[in-house]
């Protein structure tokens, strides 16, 4: 392997570990904050054992969240130095307002929240657990608004042979950007919800601190279900966009190889990209792709083969990414549904509740595949249609890469094992015992 394959490596590794914690980080907080609004204006205890409960797994996956994702924008200087260089002035800047206003802010704060215990009031203290959530969601607001100008680069101009922001709320305004914030803000509200729903469901099956997990998996059933529809709608008008501003993720992501009005969806399809066609496909929806990607039938749909060969995306990884995602969001939207009719005798529903514990980790697949769709999907372009990801990697050797790739898998490794320990342990331990009378 070379240099750049190397350090895609290295970047797509710490990325994706590191975003097993972000989208966690997000949706738990707001969660969290919810129940301990509720203790602070109702005076129920069960509701302050839930916020003390569903805080400590924050914080444990707060802190190994930090630890691995502050290496990642090191790489920017040491592995894409040369990206770094061009769109530093861009990118640079959107960094730096995230860590000084949004990071120090909500790390500040989660400070406040663990050591104010008894030394602010009760609704005193819900605020600041809602000034960490809001915080934490900024910052998310901030790197997805970078991400968001490497997808479609807007309120640039190329000076000097670098890329200069001329237009700041251009950038910030940047569609691709807000539809990409609504879509990532959604599902990490829906992975929070399934990993509060899950844990509950492990205590209510056998019937421990019934009444806290009742509450708990109704409240995160509330939010799951908003998210869930909201995701998938969203991931609509996502699609409409990307048709718009990137056709080769589009026709990479449908396996779409002509161009054609009345494009049709296929369900299920090989791409042989040697040939240029499919050697395998199952289920025609005819004119459902027009549809999907301009919200008309006769829409004409850009195929791969009016596509360089050098600016076409990996075809089979982003189909099965794309089509994988899909239908785990749309299992999702069953599954909360569902619980909707059964959010009154969760006790009573086994079957049930035994499915959603064993759907914890299907959400941060989802969300994977997610991530693997939109950066896999951009290739050739680290950033779309201005800089090629082969003209941004560092000149390094490659054994240096190659040393600090399997350094990177080593800790993760490590971090990972700790940090989902103790996540693990203490979600099967419970809250505090409920106080005698």
């Amino acid at each position: 392997m070379d240099v750049v394959m190397l350090s895609r490596l290295q970047f797509a590794v710490a990325t994706m570990f590191h975003f097993l914690f972000v989208p966690l980080t997000l949706g738990l907080s707001i969660i969290t904050a919810v129940m301990e609004t509720k203790y602070a204006t109702t005076g129920d205890e069960t509701y302050l054992r839930m916020t003390k409960f569903w805080g400590k797994l924050f914080l444990i996956n707060f802190a190994v969240g930090v630890v691995t994702g502050i290496t990642l924008e090191f790489q920017f200087g040491t592995n894409w130095s040369r990206y770094s260089e061009y769109v530093g002035d861009i990118f640079g800047s959107l960094l730096a307002i995230e860590a000084t206003l949004a990071f120090f802010l909500e790390s500040t704060f989660i400070g406040v929240w663990v050591f104010g215990w008894k030394k602010l009031s009760a609704k005193a203290h819900a605020t600041v657990m809602w000034v960490i959530a809001g915080a934490g969601n900024i910052s998310a607001i901030w790197i997805l608004t970078a991400n968001g100008f490497m997808q479609h680069p807007v309120g640039y101009t190329i000076r000097n042979g670098r890329a200069e922001m001329t237009d700041f709320a251009a950038v910030l305004l940047n569609k691709f950007s807000l539809l990409q914030i609504m879509h990532m803000l959604g599902a990490a509200m829906l992975l929070s919800a399934f990993f509060v729903m899950g844990i509950s469901a492990y205590h209510l099956l056998r019937k421990q601190h019934v009444r806290l997990f009742e509450k708990s998996f109704r409240l995160a059933l509330v939010f799951g279900l908003i998210a869930s529809i909201f995701t998938i709608i969203n991931g609509d008008w996502h699609a409409v966009h990307v048709a718009e501003t990137q056709p080769a993720k589009l026709a990479a992501m449908e396996s779409h190889w002509e161009t054609s009005t009345q494009a049709p969806i296929i369900l299920f399809a090989i791409p042989d990209e040697e040939n240029e066609k499919n050697s395998i496909e199952i289920g025609h929806l005819p004119g459902a792709l027009s549809f999907l990607s301009h919200h008309d039938f006769n829409a004409e749909v850009t195929g791969l083969k009016d596509i360089p060969r050098d600016e076409r995306p990996p075809v089979l990884l982003t189909f099965i990414s794309f089509r994988a995602m899909v239908g785990l969001g749309t299992l999702f939207i069953f599954l909360m549904i569902i619980g909707w009719f059964k959010r009154k005798k969760l006790v009573e529903s086994p079957l049930y509740l035994k499915a959603m514990l064993l759907a914890i980790p299907l959400p941060y697949i989802a969300i994977e595949l997610g991530w693997m769709l939109a950066e896999v999907g951009r290739q050739p372009w680290i950033v779309y249609g201005l800089m090629k990801t082969s003209d941004a990697a560092s000149p390094i050797a490659t054994s240096q890469v190659a040393l600090s790739l399997i350094a990177f898998v080593l800790v993760y490794s490590l971090l990972g094992i700790v940090g989902f320990y103790l996540m693990i342990t203490n979600a099967k331990k419970g809250p505090e015992p409920e106080p005698a009378g």
